[in-house]
Parts: C-alpha cells; structure tokens; sequence
C-alpha cells in the first residue's frame, strides 16, 4: 500500500476554481486537479531499487494495481493531486504563466532521507495545459525513465523515476514541429524529487505583485529544504546564495559527463539544483562546445554545451529579480552572482584535474584544459571514449601505442594510423606534466575511472530502446537500465556500447537532433 501526505498543498494557498480547464489562474500557488485516466494501463519498468527507498516493497511493484496508481486511474490514500502554478522565461524571454501542463503531484511519502514527492508526467490535462493535452508519448517517457536513473548513478543532482507505465491510448505529436504529426503510443513517467519547486514559482508571484504570498512560498522553501537557514537574520540572502551554489555543482556535474539539456529556460530550474526536465537533452558524442541537441536552439544555440554556465547565472538573475523585495540588498544579490562565475570556474578546473588524473594542482594546469578542449573540438573526439582511454597513457606510454588506443575514440579518423599532430602534441604535453605528479600510474588509473565514466546514455541508445519499446520489445530498455547502473565499472558483458556513435545515428531524428516534443 502507498499511503501519500503533501505539505505544500496544506501549506500554501490553492485555485477556488474546481473545474480543469486551461485558464489565467492568479494569487495561487496550485490547482487542484485529478489524473484523467488512462485506457489500459500496463507497467512497462520499476525502478525497484527507488521503489525500495520510499517504502514500496515487491509485492505491491508487482501488483497489477501499482500500474492503476501510477497511471492515475487509482488516487492512493492521503493523495491529494494538485498541478503548480508558476511563470518562466523561456529562451530569454518572459513567458508569464506556464505551470504543470502535464505534471500532477500526488503527494509525499517518507524515507530516511527525508520526505520524496510522487509525480505523475502525461497523465493528463491541467488548468496550466494551454493548448496541449496535457499527455506524454512512449518515446519522450523512455527517454527521462533512462536519463534521470542514468544521471543519478552517475552522481549527478537529479530528480528519479520510479515507473515507467504505457497507457493504452495513442497521443499525437509533430516530433519535429515539420507539419508531420503523427499518432504515437501514450506513457507516463512517475519520477520523485524531494520536490519540484522551480525559480519559475517565485517569478510568477513577483509577476503578480504579490510579496505576501512571494514570502510565504520562500519560508516554505526555506523550512522543507534549507532548515539550517530558518534561525539566520538574513535568511532570504542566504537562501539565494545557496540556490546558486547548487546549481553552480550541477553545471560543473554536467560539463563532467558531456550531458546539455537542451532547454534551460527558467521553468526548468530546480530550486534545489537538480537536473529536471528531461526533454531535447543530448550527451556529447565529438567534443563541440556549440553543440546543442534542440532543434528549437539551433538559430542562436542559447543552450548549446559551452553555454551552460553562463545561462545558469542568467537564470539567477531572474531568480534574484523575484527575490529582491525579500532580500533588499541589491549589492549583496550583485556579490552571488559575479561570485558565481568565479565559484564555477573555480569548480569547473578542479573537477578538470581530477578528470586528468592530476592530485597536485600546478599553475600551468589551466592552459593545459584549454588547449585539450580547442584540441579535442579540432580533432573531433569522442569525449567519453576519450577520457577513459586517457587513464591508460602514463609518462611512458609510447607514440606507438597512444596512436592504437585514440584511434578508435575520433570521429574524423586518422590517416594511416596517425593521430592529428595538434592532439599527439597535447598528449605530449600532457604526459610531460604527469612527471611532476607522484601518484602511482595504477593509482591514477582508478581514481580517474570514478570521474570518468565509460558508459553514457548516448541518444542513438534511447532511440534503440524506443523502437523496441515501440513493438512491445523491451529488451533494449532493460539492458540499458542495467548497463546504467554501473556507468565506471567496466562490464566486459556490455562492452559493444562502448563505442562511438555509429554513423547511422550521425543525421537520425532522436539519434542527432530533438525538439521540445521529445
């Protein structure tokens, strides 16, 4: 049995408005709004392992009613289901009111690590849907069931998905916003987060010139998830600090892994610095700081990979300009936010070392990152592949064997054997500084095999396990979560997915390029 509570809604104000249909909801924090029901409801995936955290044990994962709950056709007792109202600025430019379109709360449950909220993603419409119908596809849900447990094995801040459920209905989508919609099979993804408070929340109140109800979602926040600060003078500045402190580690956490996400507008910024959202995400397959996998981005490339931090700060702003009637100081707000690109940067070039396997930090170490990444952009190497395979070069490894092992990591593959002169020069270089470090070449080995990861959730894997999911063959989806699960061990069983991307993926919708639809 799975017993919910929910404290935001009993905290906080709701919608008086009973009835679910898309319309301006204003001075609230939520609607209340209940799952529209789904056909035939079928459990695709459980993440027993998340399952067994919340207090959910086997036997209720395997009764066919965990399906009904987590399709919404059951409400589990102490549920009460609500959509978030909140606003954004999407691709630099204010929104308004955005909110839940197809997200339904159920409620929390409790773990040793504090309470966990229970969401439900395409499980219908809300009063915050617009024009949409509030419902999600096979192909958008396989791919956050995979990305959020693959990024959480990977140490990466992130919400979790607990279930992976197909509805029985068909949805229809533009994939490509081309004019070519087709009928797809529905899902529902039910992820968790210890909850889904977004800066999106408190800009839509400042919006409504609301410093009341601004303050009272802010001391809510700030009791549920930053306790510590409640006794602190300043406690709203101190809140802001730390909100930009985790986000500025997710971002360093991402750039670890090569993970973009493709749309970082203000509606997808967790107050808690998680990765959330997961939509045209894409992981870098050759290494290209202006790579960005949303077909929507592409006539700026606002969200490509090199631009992460920066968008980060700007999104901060926007958080800042919320929060100023609470904060007041307005020298204090500007102090985080220069602070914040030189915590980044700060951040960014020790996480480097520690991917490069150096434990003593020398002054030259940041020209040596720099020009790896103008050499690996250049030659077009897979940053995965790369880095894993950069474990195996000591001081003495010879040309001859640096020129077999990073073969098989380019894209743009050398002639003849032979490795571009500008990357045999870097890794020259590279092995020249390895000299001064006094860390045992096996010792290296390991720890930089616990930061760089050998296996990705590349987007032609997704894609794999879509089309198989697609005909009812879920074979691929079980594979890849396992193979997940472990991404630094080696698992010689799993060895074919450590490769490059192949090249039919190089051009292939889901494999290259997304759109928000995915």
């Amino acid at each position: 049995m799975i017993r919910l509570t929910d404290r935001f809604t009993s905290r906080l104000p709701g919608d008086v408005v009973a009835e679910n249909y898309p319309r301006q909801v204003q001075n609230v924090c939520y609607s209340s709004v209940l799952p529209k029901g789904m056909a035939a409801p079928a459990l695709l995936h459980c993440n027993r392992q998340l399952a067994e955290s919340l207090g959910i044990g086997e036997s209720v994962c395997s009764d066919p009613v965990f399906a009904e709950w987590m399709a919404g056709n059951r409400i589990a007792p102490g549920s009460t289901p609500y959509a978030m109202r909140y606003g954004g600025h999407q691709f630099g430019q204010w929104a308004g009111q955005l909110g839940d379109g197809r997200a339904i709360n159920l409620g929390e449950v409790p773990t040793q690590d504090g309470w966990i909220q229970l969401q439900l993603k395409g499980a219908g419409p809300t009063p915050y849907s617009r024009t949409a119908d509030g419902l999600a596809v096979l192909r958008s849900s396989v791919r956050e069931y995979l990305c959020s447990e693959a990024m959480h094995c990977l140490g990466i801040p992130t919400t979790r998905a607990l279930a992976l459920v197909s509805t029985g209905e068909g949805v229809t989508r533009d994939m490509l916003y081309d004019g070519n919609p087709r009928v797809e099979p529905g899902a529902i993804v039910c992820r968790t987060a210890p909850n889904f408070i977004r800066f999106g929340n408190f800009e839509i109140l400042a919006a409504d010139r609301n410093p009341a109800l601004l303050a009272s979602l802010t001391e809510f926040t700030i009791e549920q998830s930053f306790a510590h600060l409640c006794n602190q003078p300043d406690k709203y500045l101190a809140f802001f600090k730390e909100v930009a402190e985790l986000t500025c580690r997710m971002i360093v956490e991402w750039q670890r892994v090569g993970f973009v996400h493709g749309v970082m507008n203000t509606d997808n910024m967790s107050i808690l610095g998680l990765t959330i959202d997961y939509g045209p995400y894409g992981w870098i397959d050759d290494y290209d700081p202006r790579w960005t996998p949303n077909t929507t981005d592409l006539p700026g490339r606002r969200y490509c990979f090199g631009n992460q931090p920066a968008i980060a700060q700007w999104n901060l702003l926007k958080l800042a300009n919320a929060l100023i009637s609470l904060i007041g100081d307005e020298g204090a707000i500007k102090e985080v936010l220069v602070g914040f690109k030189d915590q980044y940067e700060e951040g960014y070039l020790s996480m480097m070392r520690q991917k490069l396997g150096l434990a003593s930090p020398e002054e030259t170490d940041e020209g040596l990152v720099s020009s790896l990444e103008q050499t690996m952009t250049e030659s077009q190497a897979d940053m995965t592949l790369f880095f894993r395979k950069l474990a195996d070069v000591d001081a003495d490894t010879s040309p001859e064997e640096i020129e077999a092992n990073f073969s098989e990591a380019l894209y743009s593959l050398p002639v003849q054997g032979k490795l571009p002169d500008a990357l045999m020069q870097w890794i020259g270089q590279y092995q020249f500084r390895l000299q001064s470090e006094k860390v045992d070449a096996s010792i290296r080995k390991q720890r930089m095999n616990t930061v760089n990861p050998k296996y990705v959730l590349r987007n032609y894997m997704a894609q794999l396990a879509i089309e198989g999911a697609e005909k009812g063959d879920l074979s691929v989806l079980k594979t890849l979560f396992t193979l997940l699960q472990r991404p630094y061990d080696e698992q010689p069983e799993m060895a074919r997915w450590f490769a490059r991307r192949p090249d039919w993926a190089r051009e292939k919708a889901g494999c290259s390029m997304l759109s928000c639809s995915s």
